[in-house]
């Protein structure tokens, strides 16, 4: 019942602007890009052609006067409204839709932009989820003995969860010497990334943000594995990368083919990480709103043909939310297990034979 509901929301979020390009056609590229792109505001609805939104804050540096501006995204959309830019800031909608700075001589400039855009907002509303689950876990944790008390309900499921993680996932593939200091951050990772496509899931505010499908965020996360395997890597790791066990011609005359391989498989561990979270997320979330302007696009050609695509899609649209909903938990675990084995790989043993 829960799916249908989203299912039906969604359909009713985004009617009302597929139907305001009927006229013209609909545009599915624009339309599903325009969805999972990033937005200086939060976009709720649109009804008779008005279209509902949260406004977020904008703060940009102009490039003519070098100054700080913080403002409500609003008042660019009434500016444009009006036939006129906000103190210089427009979107550029060829350049997505970012902000732009029009100068006195005519020419546009993409100025220092740290505003709060949609993605970010949905950051903070994780990390706001994060800290009320773990404190009020932690807060159970104080109030009882956990050697004579055992946790029940909500608190008991999240511990299930954690040491689920922790022990069979991080400590064995680490390895019981050295798998302390990094469980913290893949513990973090993990929920971090599972709370962020749940949330995705919900087709209305605080959900709908394609934060995990946007490749800055899967490279920041890599960026942080990456980090964590080789600046901690013993000396192990680094033999195996410039000195590997291999025959000499391999490893120094003529070409140093292994230790250039190695080095490669630095940057690769990463890629792969980054590249399969976000395009696994991506492409749920486009196929999911493909199958929605499909019903449109039917009953814009002949009420029979919409009809029968109306039924499929909603059934299609329906399996896709189970799948993305074990999606979600399935790319979190896969994150987590591959970056607590790369780390693994940068602590190796040295065995004497």
């Amino acid at each position: 019942m829960r799916y249908l509901l989203l299912c039906f929301t969604m359909l009713l979020t985004l009617s009302s602007s597929l139907q305001a390009k009927e006229s013209e056609g609909i545009d599915v590229k624009e339309i599903v890009l325009g969805h999972m792109a990033d937005a200086y505001e939060w976009h709720i609805t649109t009804i008779g052609g008005k279209h509902i939104s949260i406004p977020l804050l904008v703060i940009v540096r102009s490039e003519a006067t070098g100054e700080w501006h913080a403002f409500s995204s609003s008042r660019i959309e009434e500016a444009a409204e009006e036939g006129h830019n906000y103190m210089g800031f427009y979107f550029n909608e060829e350049k997505n839709g970012k902000i732009y700075e029009r100068l006195a001589d005519g020419s546009t400039v993409r100025p220092w932009d740290i505003s709060i855009t949609k993605s970010v907002l949905q950051i903070w509303i994780v990390v706001a989820i994060m800290l009320v689950v773990f404190l009020g876990c932690a807060r159970w944790y104080k109030k009882h003995d956990a050697t004579k008390d055992s946790p029940s309900g909500f608190v008991g499921m999240v511990e299930m969860l954690v040491m689920s993680i922790h022990d069979d996932l991080i400590k064995d593939s680490i390895g019981e010497k050295h798998y302390r200091p990094y469980a913290p951050y893949l513990l973090t990772a993990f929920f971090f990334i599972l709370i962020t496509n749940l949330l995705g899931l919900l087709p209305i505010f605080p959900g709908g943000a394609n934060v995990t499908g946007n490749i800055n965020i899967t490279f920041f996360l890599a960026l942080c594995t990456m980090l964590a395997i080789n600046l901690f890597g013993n000396k192990e790791y680094w033999k195996e990368i410039f000195w590997p066990d291999v025959p000499g011609f391999l490893k120094a005359y003529p070409v140093a083919i292994m230790p250039f391989i190695e080095l490669f498989g630095i940057l690769t561990k990463p890629f792969a990480l980054m590249v399969r979270l976000f395009a696994n997320m991506m492409a749920g979330h486009a196929i999911i709103l493909s199958f929605t302007a499909i019903i449109f696009i039917g009953w814009s050609l002949n009420a029979f043909l919409g009809s029968g695509l109306t039924l499929l899609s909603f059934v299609m649209i329906l399996f896709m939310n189970c799948l993305e909903f074990l999606v979600a938990f399935i790319q979190a675990y896969v994150f987590t297990m591959l970056s607590a084995v790369f780390i693994g790989l940068a602590h190796p043993e040295h065995h004497e034979g």
